[in-house]
Formats: C-alpha cells, structure tokens, sequence
C-alpha cells in the first residue's frame, strides 16, 4: 500500500492507482531477498484467507462494504472509538478477524524480504513519527530493490512471477504444454441443454463446491443465466453467484472466457 501511494497519482483529494507505475514497477521478493518455499505457501493461504473472509461476511451481509469494513479497520489500528454504526459493521464484517489475517500477511511479507525488523514500527498506528520513519525506510529499500531488478532485467534475468502466462505475453518462446497447442480461440459457448435442476445448498462452503462441480461437469463455458437455471431455490440466492464466481477465479478453480457476455468455465 505504501508503494503505491507513493509511486501513484491522485484524482482530486484522493490517491489513485495506475499499474503501470505502482504494480509493473513492483520490486517483488524473491529467493535472493529470503523468500522460501514454505513463505510463499503461506503468503498464498492468508491471502486467500482475507478474500474468502472479506466475501463470506458480504455475502452473510449484503448491505456490508469494503469501505466500511476498512474504515472501522482503521479506527481498531489508532485506538479510535467505534461509534454504533462501526460497532455493527465490526460484527457484521468480524473485522478483527480480518486485522488479524492483514496483520499475519503483512509479517510474512516483510520475512519474505528480510525486513522483519520493520514490522513492529509498520503495526503500530498509534506511534506517528516512529511509523512514518519505518515507512521511509520500506521505500527506500524497495526502491533500492527496483533499481537491483532493473538492473538483473538489463542482463537478461527476469523474476517472472507466472512465467507460462507472462513469457507468451512477451513473446518469449517456452515449452508448450502439447495437450493445448492446437486449442482454437475461444468460441462463445452454445447455451447449457435442459437439465435437471439442483437444490441450491444452504451453507457457503457447500454452495461454492457445487459451483465449482458444475463448472468442472458442464462441456462448454456457462453464462450467469446458464448457472442459475441449473438450480432452484428461494429467497436472492442469485445475487450470491456473482461473488461465489468471484472467489473461484480468486482459488484459480475457475476463470472467464472472452466475450461481450462473461461466461465462466473451470481453470
């Protein structure tokens, strides 16, 4: 966060991302700064923790937002009192668990740069100026970093962090995986045959896993309308699918096809 509020601009008052300059120009950890196997596993469970978390407590809640949830956030970090609308937002968004899971990931992080001796100053929000000075020195290290990459890239090393993914993009020749090589372009896919219907499951985990089935039994791609004629039940439970959709994508269970109209099919 702090990279890219100072390598990105601002619209208004306010801070604006731009991935050119705040994510392509990312100083990423590596082997060379600490980062091991067993980090990384880690790293990617609390991360798929926090988004799984953030999207069971929206789903429980639908008038629940981001901007609140981080907004009493903020107010738990400095010692601020919650007012009765934080206070159910807390407990809607159970949000300390969620300081809890930002608190681990931003630990593994820094372990996975070497910079654990940053992270008791980076957690404490109460203590200005001792913060604002670790801050200082994070980006200085990064930008210290960015230039050591930059200068790797210039010799032919690239850290690619999916290289099957960003080598193609590139140009780059690589092994290709001969099960896909003839693969055509994606073609909208035909709508899903008449089937029979499904309950939809009362719990969240339940709901995801039939969707996932679904996705990974179904020959083509499927369309929101697709996915909800193979189920019935009563109450909104449509709107849940979109968010359900999302979180797939976000375990890499599943993943969109191109289109004017999203379709969704198994990764």
């Amino acid at each position: 966060m702090e990279w890219s509020l100072a390598a990105g601009g601002t619209l208004e008052d306010r801070p604006r991302y731009n991935k050119t300059r705040c994510f392509e120009t990312f100083p990423f950890p590596s082997d060379d700064t600490g980062l091991t196997p067993d980090l990384t596993t880690l790293i990617r469970a609390l991360a798929e923790q926090l988004d799984a978390h953030r999207k069971t407590q929206q789903i429980a809640h639908p008038e629940l937002t981001l901007t609140g949830m981080y907004n009493v956030l903020d107010k738990l970090r400095t010692g601020e009192a919650l007012n009765a609308k934080d206070k159910l937002t807390h407990t809607q968004g159970l949000v300390s668990v969620l300081k809890s899971l930002h608190d681990d990931l931003d630990a593994a992080v820094l372990a996975a740069y070497g910079w654990q001796d940053l992270q008791s100053a980076l957690a404490d929000h109460t203590q200005a100026e001792a913060r604002a000075a670790a801050v200082e020195t994070l980006l200085e290290r990064l930008v210290a970093l960015n230039a050591r990459r930059a200068a790797e890239e210039a010799a032919g090393h690239v850290r690619w962090l999916r290289p099957d993914f960003q080598q193609r993009s590139a140009g780059v020749q690589v092994g290709m995986d001969v099960s896909h090589e003839a693969e055509a372009p994606a073609e909208p896919a035909a709508p899903a045959p008449a089937v029979p219907k499904r309950p939809w499951p009362s719990g969240l985990p339940e709901q995801i896993k039939t969707v996932a089935e679904l996705l990974a039994s179904s020959p083509g791609a499927l369309a929101l309308p697709d996915i909800e004629a193979r189920f019935t039940a009563r109450g909104r439970w449509r709107e849940r699918l979109p968010t359900i959709l999302d979180t797939l994508e976000a375990l890499g269970r599943a993943k969109q096809t191109p289109g004017t109209q999203p379709r969704w099919q198994t990764a």
